[in-house]
């Protein structure tokens, strides 16, 4: 048996399908997001430990089990330095997370200088037995988060964004329509246009509080009638990548067509966020540019309700816009 929810149209076990892959989307953006935090409250402690290096360093020679000498404070101030100049890079959520593997090279080296401390004759062997111990635990928690963040593709808290449907058309049509991308501004609300030039597309699109962004993007990826994978260029006012594919749906009913967006939203997280309260937060906006897709694709018409063209409470009556047969107001 049969079932439609939406704009999908799904058996049991696409359905089953679907919420798997839903959970292990969940799961890789909450690994992300974990790593993330992590980096952070890292930074923070980076900045902490430093400035107790080079304000303090007759206190952390004793803590650590070092003799107070002229160069170890000398020591504690090169290493002082570094670990706030780590930890202000880690903080500035860079897109690359070099400052992080920073921090490891950083923990190897305090290893080895305890190391020496250790072997030093007139040294407190206890606190500096407990001293490399910390240091090691540190660099595991370093290096664990260095690789998470890596593998997550920076620091960097850019919006991300996924969605899919079933299109009643084969994948051959439906790729050449989307290669066109002269087409997208057709079912893409937030598109105004997207010019075609010579091994590139500039896009113009509507940005938050009446704004216009702009940017030029190229193709990564181009596999005929199953992936088109894009970036924007250097420069860009906002930097995104995004890719669609186009997989058979199951039982011959069609063509399942699936989305991913990413970019860094103007003003970072808060642009983020009132982009969200006005609608714009790109998770609502992929699911609604693909309902129009699949109305654009089978029908040649974007279809819209009678409440999305007049606001609040009404009698029934037209647009302004053409009317279908069954009295539908359609945007062509």
């Amino acid at each position: 048996m049969m079932r439609t929810f939406e704009d999908e149209t799904f058996s049991p076990r696409r359905s089953s399908s679907a919420r798997r892959a839903k959970g292990a989307r969940k799961d890789e953006h909450e690994h992300s997001r974990s790593a993330r935090d992590r980096a952070i409250a890292l930074g923070w402690f980076s900045i902490g430990l430093g400035a107790a290096q080079i304000l303090a360093p007759h206190a952390v020679s004793r803590w650590i089990g070092a003799r107070p000498r002229r160069s170890t404070r000398a020591t504690l101030l090169g290493v002082g330095l570094r670990e706030i100049a780590c930890g202000l890079g880690v903080l500035s959520k860079s897109q690359t997370p070099v400052w992080l593997w920073g921090r490891v090279l950083g923990d190897v080296i305090d290893i080895g200088l305890l190391t020496k401390v250790l072997a030093g004759r007139r040294s407190d062997r206890k606190r500096a037995t407990a001293s490399l111990a910390s240091v090691v635990g540190v660099a595991v928690v370093d290096l664990k988060t260095a690789l998470d963040v890596t593998r997550s593709g920076g620091l960097s808290r850019g919006v991300r964004a996924s969605h899919a449907i079933t299109v009643n058309r084969s994948r051959e049509e439906l790729y050449g329509f989307w290669r066109d991308f002269q087409n997208l501004p057709r079912f893409m609300a937030h598109l105004e246009s997207v010019q075609v030039l010579d091994g590139y597309s500039r896009w113009r699109a509507k940005g938050p509080a009446g704004t216009t962004v702009e940017w030029e993007a190229e193709i990564e990826v181009d596999r005929p009638n199953d992936t088109i994978a894009w970036r924007s260029r250097e420069g860009a006012d906002v930097p995104n990548r995004g890719s669609v594919r186009f997989l058979p749906a199951p039982g011959d009913r069609g063509t399942e067509v699936r989305v991913e967006l990413q970019y860094d939203p103007p003003a970072g997280a808060l642009g983020a966020t009132v982009a969200k309260l006005f609608g714009r937060e790109p998770g609502q906006q992929i699911a609604g540019d693909l309902r129009r897709f699949k109305q654009v694709v089978e029908t040649g018409e974007v279809v819209h309700s009678d409440a999305s063209i007049h606001k609040g409470m009404h009698p029934a009556r037209p647009s302004g816009d053409s009317t279908s047969d069954d009295g539908r107001q359609v945007e062509r």
